[in-house]
């Protein structure tokens, strides 16, 4: 929402005192705006790797329950991918958007690959989901640095063989998806 220009300078005229007051009043009602400055002022953005290992403790704990139909899959799936897309809007870590991402793809296609190796009804959320995970990070990989692509190539490959073996595979077909990438 856009200020009045008139209240811009009517605020920037406040003594401090009322302006931190207004400003910590406000900060407390918008939960990512305080966790990113957490991050920034408290932890010294300096907590990235620690924050990746706990969301990849959530992944492999939740893939470990084992769940029984493709919704169910799909439901965590969805739920660890907010965790991921949390993790960046608060930290700014493109590079770990990435490799969780990947984690959590290649971890739920190989660990449920016998529920999700055929298509079914069932399964027909489940697969496109899939392919558009597949799609989200596919692209976003094309756009890192040259460098950065050598890291990641070997997961991306092995997710790209996955989605088209199981379930998703039409849907990789329809989108296009490579069966793999060339380095």
């Amino acid at each position: 929402m856009a200020l009045p220009d008139q209240l811009k300078k009517a605020i920037i005229q406040m003594p401090a005192k009322e302006k931190d007051k207004l400003l910590l009043r406000l900060i407390t009602k918008d939960k990512t705006l305080s966790d990113r400055l957490h991050f920034e002022l408290i932890e010294d953005s300096a907590t990235i790797p620690e924050r990746r290992e706990e969301i990849i403790g959530r992944i492999l704990r939740t893939s470990k329950s084992n769940q029984n139909t493709p919704g169910w899959i799909l439901m965590d799936m969805r739920n660890l991918s907010g965790d991921i897309a949390y993790h960046v809007k608060v930290t700014k870590d493109k590079i770990g958007s990435i490799e969780l991402n990947l984690f959590l793809m290649n971890t739920f296609m190989e660990e449920y690959a016998s529920i999700l190796k055929t298509y079914s009804s069932r399964a027909d959320t489940c697969a496109l989901y899939l392919a558009k995970k597949a799609q989200v990070i596919l692209n976003a990989f094309t756009k890192l640095d040259e460098d950065y692509r050598v890291d990641y190539m070997k997961d991306t490959n092995r997710m790209l063989a996955s989605l088209y073996t199981l379930c998703s595979k039409m849907y990789a077909r329809q989108m296009e998806i490579p069966k793999e990438l060339e380095s």
